[in-house]
């Protein structure tokens, strides 16, 4: 669970400080925001195939490892 956190943390500031500079720079919200998203506009089928399939297998891990220790929890007590 503390990996899945961090992860949407250092994801969540890496986002801000992009939208961040693009504001800076002079671009509005919608721009700056479709600048962040345009990269995964531009994957092949294969690409967003294993870029979905990567990201299964992490949350799917997260929630056996999370279920697993509360079921080891559940037992224990």
């Amino acid at each position: 669970m503390k990996i899945l956190g961090i992860t949407l943390l250092m994801m969540g500031c890496l986002m801000a400080f992009s939208l961040g500079l693009d504001i800076l720079q002079g671009f509005d919200i919608s721009d700056a925001w479709s600048n962040a998203v345009s990269p995964f506009r531009v994957m092949e089928m294969a690409e967003l195939v294993v870029l979905f399939f990567l990201l299964f297998l992490f949350f799917g891990e997260t929630a056996y490892t999370l279920f697993k220790s509360r079921k080891k929890r559940s037992t224990k007590q």
